[in-house]
């Protein structure tokens, strides 16, 4: 796969549609040739503590941010055309279809591609211990410094994927 689009989510807390970054890496014939990054109002509009412990996000970073539909105004036409690509894909599908339920949104039946699940076909757990994206993505040679950063999950997820896609 050359073409396709690295998506990351970070939520505020247990609900899907709580998405309250994004970060998404563009990849074209096998080279990243774009970084998008957006704070996202989430909604609801509340931060559990597990939340922010991960990912270190409060509702004073996403106060004045944009509501998830002007954001995805400026994302869509990257990605259109585009298969995306998520390291347990089923989250970030989960919180895209949420969020567009959300906004009441059509949602546009995005083909969606795993590098966790293509992980552990292609590694198995006699080469990884585990999938997660940190020990993936150290494994195809990225150092993943901000991790649970969206942008920074979405390019390890983008340099995983051009290696075992």
């Amino acid at each position: 796969m050359t073409d396709f689009a690295a998506i990351d989510f970070e939520t505020a807390n247990g609900e899907p549609s709580s998405v309250c970054s994004v970060g998404v890496v563009i990849v074209r014939d096998g080279m990243i040739t774009e970084r998008i990054y957006e704070l996202i109002k989430p909604e609801p509009e509340w931060y559990a503590y597990w939340n922010t412990r991960i990912h270190g996000m409060t509702e004073k970073d996403t106060m004045n941010a944009l509501t998830f539909d002007k954001v995805w105004q400026k994302i869509e036409p990257w990605i259109e055309g585009l298969p995306l690509v998520a390291h347990n894909s089923r989250f970030d599908e989960c919180c895209l279809k949420s969020v567009f339920k959300t906004y009441g949104m059509t949602y546009p039946d995005y083909e969606f591609h795993c590098t966790c699940r293509a992980a552990g076909k292609a590694f198995g757990k006699s080469v990884l211990p585990n999938h997660q994206l940190h020990t993936v993505a150290a494994h195809c040679g990225y150092d993943l410094k901000n991790h649970h950063h969206a942008l920074a999950d979405a390019e390890a997820c983008a340099v995983i994927a051009l290696q075992i896609l």
